[in-house]
C-alpha cells in the first residue's frame, strides 16, 4: 500500500479489499492494522503495517471490483484462487449470488468455504443441544450463518470464536424467526411483549428471591429461545470482556424494543412514516452482531472510545446500512407475509406516492448516502491515531462487505 502523501490522503484508511492476500489470518489482520499519520517518515515502511486505501467515489481503486472485470484476491464465487481455501459444502451449498444494481459497498475480504461449513455445523450441532429449529435443522443449515460469520470476521481464522458470535446470532434470529413470527401469524399477537422483556431477561438474569430464582430459571431452561439466548451470553464470555459482554446486552435491548414497535404497528395495521421505520430499523438492525467485530477479532475498543458520540455516530450508520440492504435483498420473501409489508421501498412507496421500483431505487440511495457518511465519518476518527479504533472501524467496514456477500447468496433471502 502507499503510503501517506498528504494530509488528505491520512484519510483513506477504510480497507476497500485485500489484492493477493487470500485468507491468511495474519494478513487479514495485518490489513486491518492501519498506519497512524506520523508514526514513520515518509517512504520508510513500518514493520507489520499496513495503510489500506479508501475507495473514492467513482474513481477506481485496487482491490474495489469493477463490473465485468476480475479483480485478483478479491474471491469470485465458483473461481478458484491461490490462497483461498475451497471444499464440498455438505447441506450449505452456496447460491448463485444476485446482483443488486447500484449498491456501494465494499467488496468481501475473504471467502473460505472449510471455515464456513466448519463453523456452520457446529452452529446446527449447538441449536440441537439448547433446542431451537427443532424440525428446521435443513433450513437453518442452508441458511448457512457460518458462512455469514466467515465472510463479517476475515480477521479471525478461530471457529471457535466464530462459533461464540454466531451462538449469539442464532439466539437473535430465533426471537424474530419464533416469537415475532408468531405475533403477525397467531390470534394472540399481545403476547410479543411479554416474550421480549424475557428474552431479555435471559441474556440479563434477574436476581431473584431463592425459590423464585429457581422457578424462574426452570422456565428459561424449557423454553428453547430462552434457553438459546441464556447459553449464547454465558459462552460468549470466554471470548469477551466483561465490558464487551454488557455491550452486546445493551443493543440487543435496542433490537427487541424495534421489534416490539413493529409489531404494534402490524397489530394496529398502521404505516410508519418514513423517519419512524428509518428510526426503528437503527435499532432493530445488525448492531448486535456488529458490535462484537473486536470481542471475535480478539482485541478490545474501550467502552469510553465505544461511547463516544462521533464512534456512536458511525456506528449507528454502519449498522443501519446493514439493515437497509436486508430490506433491499428480502423484498421477495416478505412479499408472501401476512399483513402490511414492512421494508423501506414499501413504506418509501406509500409516502412518496411512487412505484415500487423507484422506491426501490431511492431505498437503494439511502443505503449508499449511509455507506459514503460511515466512510467519511471513519476516516476523519482515524485521524486521531488511535490504532484500536481504526481497527474497529476497519472490522466494521469489512463487516459491511460480508454482509453484502451473504444475502446475495443465502437461500433465506433468494428464491431457490
Amino acid at each position: 500500500m502507499a503510503a501517506f502523501e498528504t494530509a488528505a490522503g491520512a484519510t483513506r484508511l477504510i480497507p476497500s479489499g485485500p489484492s493477493g492476500l487470500g485468507t491468511s489470518a495474519a494478513r487479514i489482520a495485518d490489513l486491518l492494522r492501519p498506519r497512524v499519520p506520523g508514526a514513520s517518515a515518509p517512504g520508510v515502511r513500518t514493520p507489520g503495517v499496513r495503510t489500506p486505501a479508501v475507495p473514492t467515489p467513482g474513481a477506481r481503486t485496487p482491490g474495489v471490483p469493477t463490473p465485468g472485470v476480475r479483480t485478483p484476491g478479491v474471491p469470485t464465487p465458483g473461481v478458484r484462487t491461490p490462497g483461498v481455501r475451497t471444499s464440498d459444502v455438505r447441506g450449505t451449498e452456496v447460491a448463485r449470488s444476485r446482483t443488486v444494481p447500484g449498491l456501494y459497498c465494499p467488496p468481501h475480504l475473504r471467502d473460505d468455504p472449510a471455515l464456513a461449513e466448519e463453523v456452520n455445523e457446529r452452529l446446527v450441532d449447538w441449536t440441537q443441544q439448547v433446542g431451537i429449529y427443532a424440525g428446521r435443522t435443513e433450513k437453518f443449515r442452508q441458511a448457512n450463518f457460518g458462512r455469514l460469520l466467515m465472510l463479517t470476521h476475515p480477521d479471525t481464522d478461530d471457529p471457535d470464536r466464530l462459533v461464540a458470535a454466531g451462538r449469539c446470532l442464532a439466539a437473535e434470529f430465533a426471537v424474530d424467526d419464533y416469537f415475532c413470527e408468531e405475533a403477525t401469524t397467531s390470534d394472540h399477537p399481545e403476547r410479543l411483549g411479554p416474550q421480549l422483556m424475557l428474552a431479555q431477561s435471559a441474556i440479563d438474569p434477574p436476581q431473584l428471591p431463592g425459590r423464585y430464582q429457581e422457578r424462574y430459571e426452570r422456565s428459561v431452561r424449557e423454553q428453547p429461545v430462552l434457553n438459546a439466548l441464556w447459553h449464547s451470553l454465558r459462552e460468549l464470555a470466554g471470548f469477551a470482556s466483561g465490558s464487551q459482554v454488557n455491550r452486546l446486552r445493551q443493543e440487543i435491548a435496542g433490537l427487541f424494543l424495534g421489534m416490539d414497535a413493529e409489531a404494534g404497528w402490524r397489530i394496529g395495521g398502521s404505516a410508519p412514516s418514513v423517519s419512524e421505520y428509518l428510526a426503528n430499523r437503527q435499532m432493530n438492525s445488525f448492531l448486535p452482531c456488529m458490535t462484537l467485530v473486536d470481542a471475535v477479532g480478539g482485541y478490545e475498543l474501550p467502552a469510553n472510545v465505544y461511547g463516544r458520540p462521533d464512534v456512536r455516530r458511525a456506528t449507528l450508520q454502519a449498522a443501519l446500512a446493514s439493515v437497509l440492504l436486508n430490506d433491499i435483498y428480502s423484498m421477495h420473501k416478505e412479499g408472501g407475509a401476512q399483513g402490511l409489508e414492512y421494508n423501506l421501498p414499501t413504506v418509501l412507496a406509500a409516502e412518496d406516492g411512487c412505484s415500487l421500483a423507484e422506491a426501490t431505487r431511492r431505498s437503494i440511495e439511502l443505503h449508499n448516502e449511509l455507506v459514503r457518511s460511515f466512510e467519511a465519518a471513519s476516516a476523519a476518527l482515524t485521524l486521531t491515531g488511535d490504532l484500536v479504533l481504526t481497527r474497529y472501524l476497519g472490522a466494521l467496514w469489512a463487516w459491511l462487505g460480508g454482509n453484502k456477500e451473504w444475502h446475495a447468496s443465502s437461500p433465506r433471502y433468494n428464491e431457490q
